[in-house]
């Protein structure tokens, strides 16, 4: 396989195997917080949730950093992002182990759960800003021709930890359920989640000091920087996207498309949690839920040994407009049987296919985007991500009923995907194939 012999290049290199491995650790550790925090406040004995429920614990662990990471994102461009990740993963584990003494003291009370609120809201923003600067540092670790590459097999890395890390979650919390309370196997993962942390800091110390970037390191920034300051820096990142079309058609193809991605993950949760298992049967649930998303992940792994032969073969815009028109058509069938063996085999092609398209606009901003402003994109990029993930949620919750079931919202994400499709060949048709191809060259 081509991925293969890829993957076997780039490892060579050895600041990219480093990075590797800095991902991996960094998104098994999200995915070990992620299912520890669905795991007790979703899908716990004592909850029942609505869609309502789910935008609550969305909006408190997506939105502040997608408000916030524009002011924080010059960081990424002044400060040495090595460091940033030290400090980041230090600070998280710290966090890590507050919420595990929380969670494991078996206290619901307002304030309890207001403190571990706060604490997941800022390990997770955290980790969205930690995921962008090492997207922004990965072209320091490979040449220029690898680009596509190694952005194929980034976003690989990052679904494959988020397997491991979810998995060690999952193994936890239905194992240690037999032989204590659900709420101390949670508390279990999250320390974990916090041996990882540490590790993941490790790794980034056995980076020289400068070998992340970024390149203008001789103009610092104050933590003070006022507001106007930081604004002036977006309005420059959005002028410089102004004048780099690819790179803005990916990054407004990418939100629609994940607002649908994030509108099917609430109904099939719902699903899961309401109408496949009762309220008693948590586990079953979160199992089944876990089968979903583990398939899903593979899907997203997968991804990687798709994107670079259908690029060489019709080129990287046709690649994107016909992934769009796939996820159309698996959305429809047997992506609307509500059944869980046809959720399970479409959220598969679905992670696939979204997986593969992410690839395609990752390559675009990592082609198109000039280095003094990639770390500001990047958290822009993570941002609108979030925010349309919230936003799918919100909708999810006018529309959906409490099991998530309603064939009209699924046809009709069906038909939006194939909408994008149509709009992102005419826009990339009028751009013009040579500027989406430019700097995106397979090395193979």
């Amino acid at each position: 396989m081509h991925v293969v012999v890829i993957l076997r290049r780039l490892l060579a290199l050895p600041a990219f195997r480093r990075l590797f491995a800095m991902r991996v650790f960094t998104q098994a550790a999200d995915g070990t917080l992620q299912v520890g925090m669905a795991s007790y406040i979703l899908f716990s004995p004592e909850t029942q949730p609505d869609a309502w429920s789910i935008v609550t614990v969305l909006a408190i662990t997506l939105l502040p950093f997608s408000l916030l990471g524009p002011f924080v994102s010059l960081l990424l461009d002044r400060w040495s992002r090595r460091q940033t990740a030290v400090v980041v993963d230090l600070t998280r584990a710290c966090m890590g182990v507050v919420i595990a003494l929380i969670v494991g003291s078996g206290h619901r009370g307002t304030t309890a759960m207001a403190a571990l609120y706060l604490l997941l809201l800022v390990a997770l923003s955290l980790n969205r800003f930690l995921l962008a600067g090492l997207s922004a540092a990965m072209h320091h670790t490979v040449p220029r021709n690898e680009f596509l590459n190694a952005s194929a097999l980034m976003p690989m890395i990052g679904p494959a930890g988020v397997i491991i890390g979810g998995g060690i979650a999952a193994g936890i919390r239905l194992v240690g359920s037999r032989y204590m309370p659900t709420y101390r196997a949670d508390a279990i993962t999250f320390g974990v989640t916090t041996l990882i942390w540490i590790a993941s800091a490790f790794l980034a110390l056995g980076f020289n000091r400068t070998a992340l970037g970024p390149d203008l390191t001789d103009q610092p920034i104050a933590p003070g920087r006022s507001v106007r300051e930081v604004g002036r820096g977006m309005i420059l990142a959005f002028v410089h996207l102004r004048h780099r079309p690819p790179a803005l058609l990916g990054l407004v193809t990418i939100t629609w498309q994940r607002f649908g991605f994030g509108l099917l993950t609430v109904a099939v949760m719902l699903m899961y949690r309401n109408l496949f298992h009762g309220q008693q049967q948590v586990n079953s649930a979160l199992l089944g839920f876990g089968a979903w998303a583990g398939a899903t992940g593979v899907g997203f792994v997968l991804s990687a040994a798709l994107v670079p032969p259908m690029t060489r073969w019709i080129g990287l815009s046709s690649t994107a407009t016909l992934l769009l028109v796939a996820t159309a058509i698996v959305q429809f069938a047997p992506g609307s049987v509500f059944a869980p063996w046809a959720l399970v085999l479409s959220g598969f092609f679905i992670g696939w296919f979204a997986q593969s398209f992410k690839i395609c606009v990752d390559t675009l901003v990592q082609a198109h985007v000039d280095e003094d402003i990639k770390g500001r994109v990047f958290v822009l990029y993570d941002g609108v991500f979030n925010a349309a993930i919230v936003a799918a949620a919100v909708f999810a919750a006018l529309v959906l009923p409490v099991t998530g079931a309603s064939r009209p919202v699924f046809w009709g994400m069906s038909i939006g995907y194939a909408l994008l499709a149509l709009l992102f060949w005419l826009v990339s048709r009028r751009i013009g194939t040579d500027r989406f191809n430019e700097g995106t060259e397979l090395g193979l």
